[in-house]
């Protein structure tokens, strides 16, 4: 037993010995190219080799059949070759995308290639280098530099294509934005169902009898709380949550229920048409509420210009006479400069006027401000414009309770209205202007809700051909601003019907040229007054001085440019920007003035760049932009 088992593992030994030698004896001789006779033998070899001919490429060198085969080329790149082709060749990128990496990469390589510097083969030659070393080292050369800038290729090729993924990816993103957005503009349908189901199961709980306490009282109620809490604020579907339609479908079931509890169609149409109508009342209600707190906000100061006034006022009083006192008063009265005038009594509605005109103007120092204010306001105004001056230009402050001669006009006339734009002095003293300014001949009129963003000497040198007042129209249909003779003014009073007519086109206060000395000859004060005392007796025209300055000018008016002046920017959200942009002055008729906080946010930086919330008594105020 012992004797088999050692024949056993000397068989396997031997095995094993044979598996192990038998493949080096075997594959011995084919390692004879080791050699230098079998070194040859394999380069002989290799020049026999035929080169496949299909289609089949090599991603960076072409190749060619053996009969075709010569000595490889040297290839020399220039530097930034790549970079030059690609981004130089618009059309070769594009292409690049519809077509295969290799095809780009050969393209690239053909375009680059020169001819072979043959001096480096001779001096292998001389080096005693064999013909058939040359030819492997030029091969393995080639190869590896072609491969080199091949990776460079690609690798350039790869930054631009990871540039134009990264475009279209922002651009295809850009585009689902719009889209989502523009889904969520038109996508309320959920919402309003839900608006739906809440009003007609209110509709359904009225049926039940005073204190019934059932199951599908109940069950309505809990649908409507549920459905209330759903929809919230929300106004699109997209604001809605994931388990929204679940709850539709309860509360759908809800109603069906209700339908079947309550089946009178007469009765739930009149109960619809009762919620319907108190519906309609509270809309009306909180819209005349509305109308009248923005009314409301406009005929209040803001608490920040209050501040601002007090704060100026007391600081005025500290300063003694002399400090009272503005320079170049000599300029007041100089015919040859250009005059411009406000009444206002707005600090900051003043200064932004004032600021505004200067920063404008070609000839600063030509410009002389008349600001018009009563007894109240005067310190503030006073006090700001000495610690602000208006650079080379000149100011001149004016207190109207100085007025000695205004006490002959009976301007104690009361009118029925609580809004102080149709109640104060102020507003109605630009008729009395050559009274004001008895050394001027000619004079620039602004409202205090004006911005200036044009030089105005073209304005102030318009030739005015025997007319009183310069005015942009505002007879145009199309415009925001749009006016009519009868819609502030009664035609069917036989006094007004005779003397002025309906189609007459009307204008705008704002931004006027007066010409005093044909005011005088004209002596139309003395018509505004004889208006004036016949609307105290009779419904001639609404209350204003727009109104009685369309009487009072009536075929005295100069019609200026529209570029003079843009109105609609304390009422209208669609005047249009280009318009605003090109226009001398902008002008925020309406209530909705800039320095409120009711203002139109999208009108309102044209007016605040004017004013320097830096200041420290702006901010002592709290007043910002």
């Amino acid at each position: 037993m012992k004797q088999i088992r050692r024949w056993q593992r000397t068989l396997i030994l031997a095995l094993l010995s044979l598996s192990v030698v038998a493949p080096l004896i075997f594959v011995s001789h084919k390692l004879k190219f080791l050699t230098p006779d079998g070194r040859r033998e394999f380069l002989d070899d290799l020049s026999s080799f035929t080169y496949r001919t299909d289609p089949l490429k090599l991603n960076a060198i072409e190749q060619e059949g053996a009969e075709e085969l010569e000595e490889p080329k040297q290839v020399v790149y220039k530097e930034n070759d790549f970079g030059v082709a690609i981004s130089n060749n618009p059309e070769r990128i594009n292409d690049a995308e519809d077509s295969s990496t290799d095809g780009s990469r050969s393209n690239l390589l053909e375009t680059n290639e020169v001819d072979h510097n043959e001096k480096q083969a001779e001096e292998a030659q001389q080096k005693g280098l064999s013909l058939a070393d040359e030819h492997k080292r030029n091969i393995n050369e080639t190869v590896i530099h072609n491969l080199d800038i091949s990776t460079e290729s690609q690798r350039t090729s790869n930054e631009n294509i990871e540039v134009r993924d990264k475009q279209s990816d922002h651009r295809a993103t850009r585009r689902r934005q719009i889209s989502r957005s523009q889904y969520r503009k038109v996508s309320n349908h959920k919402v309003e169902e839900i608006k739906d189901q809440i009003v007609r199961a209110r509709a359904y709980l009225s049926f039940a009898p005073p204190g019934s306490n059932s199951h599908l009282v109940k069950e309505l109620k809990l649908r409507i709380k549920e459905m209330e809490r759903v929809v919230g604020e929300a106004t699109h579907d997209s604001d809605l949550p994931r388990s929204v339609l679940q709850k539709m479908r309860h509360m759908e079931a809800s109603l069906s229920k209700a339908n079947r509890a309550f089946p009178d169609c007469s009765s739930m149409a009149s109960k619809l048409r009762a919620m319907n109508h108190n519906v309609e009342e509270q809309l009306h209600s909180q819209q005349h509420q509305a109308t009248y707190l923005v009314h409301l906000a406009a005929r209040t100061t803001p608490k920040g210009l209050h501040c601002l006034s007090m704060r100026l006022t007391a600081d005025y009083f500290a300063l003694g006479p002399e400090q009272r006192k503005f320079p170049n008063e000599n300029k007041i009265n100089d015919p040859e400069l250009y005059h411009y005038a406000v009444f206002s009594d707005n600090v900051l509605a003043c200064a932004v006027v004032v600021n505004s005109t200067v920063s404008a103007a070609k000839e600063e120092e030509k410009l002389v401000f008349h600001v018009v204010t009563n007894s109240l306001y005067f310190p503030a105004i006073s006090m700001w414009f000495l610690l602000n001056p208006p650079g080379k230009a000149t100011i001149h402050i004016q207190n109207m309770d100085n007025f000695k001669w205004l006490s002959k006009y009976n301007t104690s006339k009361k009118y029925d209205s609580s809004d102080p734009r149709y109640t104060s002095e102020l507003n109605y003293l630009r008729f009395y202007l050559p009274e004001i300014f008895p050394a001027l001949d000619k004079i620039v009129f602004f409202d205090h809700d004006v911005v200036v963003q044009r030089d105005l000497s073209g304005l102030w040198n318009a030739n005015m051909d025997g007319k009183v007042i310069g005015a942009v129209q505002t007879c145009e249909e199309s415009k925001p601003s749009f006016h009519r003779m009868n819609m502030l003014i009664n035609f069917s009073d036989p006094f007004i019907s005779k003397r002025f007519d309906v189609n007459a086109c009307t204008w705008a206060f704002g931004v006027n040229l007066f010409d005093l000395q044909q005011w005088r000859r004209h002596n139309l004060t003395a018509v505004y007054h004889k208006y004036l005392q016949m609307g105290s007796k009779m419904p001639l025209f609404n209350i204003g001085s727009l109104p009685l300055g369309w009487l009072t000018f009536y075929n005295k008016t100069m019609v200026l440019d529209r570029r003079w002046q843009v109105l609609g920017l304390g009422s209208d959200s669609s005047v249009d920007r280009n318009e605003i942009e090109q226009s001398a002055v902008i002008h925020y008729d309406g209530i909705r003035k800039p320095w409120l906080d009711i203002a139109m946010g999208r009108y309102k930086n044209y007016w605040t760049k004017f004013v320097n919330f830096d200041h420290p008594l702006l901010l002592r105020c709290n007043l910002q932009a």
